[in-house]
C-alpha cells in the first residue's frame, strides 16, 4: 500500500525551519570552540573520514579515507603517518605507512585506499608517531553487511519451549493497578504508575504517560536498558508513552534485586529458571497492559516497541512472540548472535560486557564450559527468535560498538522475518546512537504508523 504523506501547516513549517536554524546556530559555536581549544592545544589534530558518510561499501568498492592531520605543537614534527586494516576479530588484511614532516600550524592530507574486501566490518587503525607527540585512531567500516550471515543455533523445541512459557504466564491473573500522578503530571500530560503480575507471579510496575489533548493515541511502548530504570517519559509528542521495568530492575525489584554484575548470569545454569525467561514474559505481560487500557485512549493498531541495549534484545523477543507489535525500533540490539559476540570479544586487549561477565561466571565454576552457557543461551539469543519477527523493523548501531559487535547486529538483522526492514549505521558512537538516527528514526516511525 502506498503511503499517504499529509502536508505540513505553516506553523509546521514555520517551527521547523526556526528549529533547524537554531541547531545549525549551535553547531556553529560548537566547531568555533572546538577549533579555539585545539589552536590552544600542542598536539597534532587528527582526523580520519571514510569516503562514504555512513561508512558502509559494497563488496565491489573500493575503500578510501582521507586523514587530515594539522601541528599545534610550537616545533617541527618529523615521523610517520602508518595504518593497519584487520578483521573485526583482529586479523590483520593489510598495513601502509607515509613519512610525517610538519612545521608549527601546517596540515597535511593522507589518502588511505583499501582494495576491494569481503562482506564483513572492518578495523581501520591510524598511527601518528611523531617527534613529540603519538596517537592512534580507531575507526570500522562495514562491507555488504546484508551479505554476512551466521548460523542459527536454534534448539529443536525452541518454539515448543516458548509457545509453553507464553501458557504458564496466561494462568497468571495480570491484576492490573493503575494510579494517577499527580506529583508526576504535567498540564499537558497525564502520569500513571502502573502495577501489574507477571510470570511466576512476579510483581512488576511501569508508567503511563497520556497527552491531555485527543481521545485515542499511537503507543510508543519502551523496554529497557541493562540495569537501567525507566522512569515516565515525558518526550513522546502524539504518542501515549508507556515504559516498564521487567524484574530485578528499578520499581520492580520487589521479588528480586540483582545488580548488574549478576543479572546477566542469574540461574544461568537452568533453562526454565534463567533471568530471562521472566523478563522477556514481563515485556509480553506489558502489551497485555496497553490491550486492556483501550479505555485510556490506546489505539491498539499503532503499537510499537522500543530498545537499546538489553532494551534491543527485549524489543526483538516481544515483537517476535507478539504479533499485535506494529512496528520496532531498536539500537545496539545486546546478546545478538551471542557465540560471534564472545568470538569478537576475546580479541579484545581488555574484557567488555557482556563478554566479561559469562567468563568470569565460567572461570568461578569449575567444569562449567561455554558449551554448558550455550546450550541454555540458545532458548535466549534475539537472533534465534529473529525469523520470527513479521513487522516493520529499523536498526540503529554504532560501528565502534565494543559490546554489540556490528558483525553480530547485522547477523541478527539478517535472520529477520520481514522484508520492510532498514538499519542505519553511526561511525563514530560506540555503544550507542546519535541526534541524527533519532530524527531519522521519528519520521520512519511517522510513516509506519501512518501519523501526519
Amino acid at each position: 500500500m502506498a503511503q499517504i504523506t499529509l502536508p505540513k501547516t505553516p506553523q509546521e513549517v514555520k517551527k521547523e525551519k526556526a528549529e533547524a536554524k537554531r541547531l545549525r546556530e549551535e553547531a556553529k559555536k560548537e566547531e568555533e570552540a572546538a577549533k579555539k581549544e585545539e589552536e590552544q592545544a600542542e598536539l597534532i589534530h587528527i582526523e580520519v573520514d571514510p569516503s562514504r558518510r555512513d561508512a558502509i561499501y559494497k563488496d565491489d568498492n573500493t575503500v578510501t579515507y582521507k586523514v587530515k592531520l594539522r601541528n599545534t605543537i610550537k616545533t617541527a614534527q618529523e615521523g610517520s603517518m602508518s595504518y593497519d586494516l584487520l578483521t573485526d576479530d583482529n586479523k590483520p588484511v593489510l598495513t601502509g605507512t607515509f613519512p610525517l614532516k610538519m612545521k608549527f600550524k601546517e596540515s597535511k592530507d593522507f589518502d588511505i585506499t583499501i582494495p576491494k574486501q569481503a562482506a564483513g566490518f572492518y578495523r581501520l587503525n591510524v598511527r601518528v608517531n611523531a617527534t613529540e607527540y603519538d596517537d592512534t585512531i580507531r575507526r570500522v567500516f562495514g562491507v555488504s553487511p546484508e551479505k554476512i550471515r551466521s548460523e542459527l543455533h536454534r534448539p529443536a523445541d525452541f518454539d515448543q519451549f516458548w509457545a509453553g512459557t507464553l501458557a504458564k504466564l496466561r494462568t497468571v491473573a495480570p491484576q492490573y493497578k493503575v494510579t494517577h500522578r499527580p506529583d508526576k503530571s504535567t498540564k499537558d500530560k497525564k502520569v500513571y504508575l502502573v502495577e501489574m503480575r507477571s510470570y511466576d507471579n512476579f510483581l512488576i510496575r511501569g508508567w503511563m504517560v497520556i497527552p491531555t489533548y485527543g481521545k485515542k493515541f499511537a503507543v510508543h511502548y519502551r523496554v529497557p536498558g541493562y540495569g537501567v530504570e525507566l522512569h515516565p517519559n515525558m518526550d513522546a509528542d502524539d504518542f501515549i508513552a508507556f515504559d516498564i521495568n521487567v524484574r530485578g530492575t528499578g520499581n520492580s525489584s520487589d521479588n528480586i534485586k540483582l545488580s548488574t554484575d549478576i543479572y546477566s548470569t542469574m540461574f544461568i545454569e537452568d533453562r526454565d529458571s534463567y533471568i530471562y525467561r521472566g523478563a522477556y514474559m514481563d515485556c509480553i505481560r506489558g502489551m497485555d497492559f496497553l490491550f486492556a487500557a483501550t479505555e485510556m485512549g490506546v489505539d491498539t493498531n499503532r503499537v510499537y516497541v522500543e530498545g537499546g541495549s538489553q532494551g534491543g534484545a527485549l524489543g526483538i523477543v516481544v515483537a517476535a512472540l507478539d504479533k499485535r507489535v506494529r512496528a520496532l525500533t531498536v539500537q545496539v540490539p545486546l546478546y545478538s548472535d551471542i557465540r560471534d559476540v564472545n568470538l569478537v570479544s576475546s580479541t579484545y586487549t581488555e574484557e567488555v560486557f557482556p563478554f566479561k561477565m559469562f567468563n568470569r561466571y565460567r572461570k568461578s565454576h569449575p567444569g562449567y564450559t561455554w558449551e554448558d552457557l550455550y546450550k541454555v543461551f540458545d532458548y535466549y539469543d534475539p537472533q534465534n527468535f529473529a525469523p520470527l519477527v513479521k513487522c516493520p523493523v529499523l536498526l540503529g548501531i554504532g560501528l565502534l560498538d565494543l559490546y554489540c559487535p556490528p558483525r553480530c547486529s547485522l547477523a541478527m538483522y539478517n535472520h529477520l522475518g520481514t522484508k520492510n526492514k532498514e538499519f542505519v549505521t553511526v561511525p563514530n558512537a560506540t555503544h550507542e546512537v546519535d541526534f541524527h538516527y533519532f530524527m531519522f528514526q521519528n519520521n520512519w516511525l511517522r510513516e509506519q504508523l501512518r501519523i501526519p
